[in-house]
């Protein structure tokens, strides 16, 4: 990123500081809010594109809207996946060298590219899984 902006720098700083989670523009808003720094949504949503094209964030579109995620790696070459929880809504970043070989069967194979930066792979967590197993054998 060339060139980043006090707007720039104070959204990334909240999705590092709340790396584990995922994030909606007004989730930051807030932050910001909280932190004494008035920046407007629509502000929030411009930086947000930016960093993600940058490829320090993810975006995750979900049915209730976007959600923003830090990402630790933002090299180009990088390639991440992320896994989402349909039960608890949580999202983990993953590097996974069993993912990449798949992509590239898929490519090889199948002549089709996956962007791993915007794939978002859905499950239930062990968590989740293991409450959903024990709702099922009651």
């Amino acid at each position: 990123m060339p060139y980043t902006t006090k707007q720039r720098q104070a959204v990334l700083r909240c999705l590092s500081q709340r790396r584990s989670e995922a994030l909606t523009a007004a989730d930051l808003a807030e932050d910001l809010r909280r932190e004494g720094q008035s920046v407007g949504l629509a502000t929030i949503y411009r930086q947000l594109e930016k960093l993600e094209q940058a490829g320090r964030i993810h975006k995750i579109a979900t049915e209730e809207g976007a959600l923003y995620q830090y990402c630790p790696d933002p090299s180009p070459a990088h390639d991440c996946f992320l896994l989402r929880c349909e039960g608890c809504g949580r999202i983990v970043h993953l590097d996974c060298d069993h993912l990449r070989e798949l992509c590239g069967h898929l490519e090889a194979e199948h002549h089709f590219r996956v962007d791993p930066r915007r794939t978002v792979l859905t499950g239930l967590c062990a968590a989740c899984g293991e409450k959903e197993a024990a709702c099922e054998s009651k």
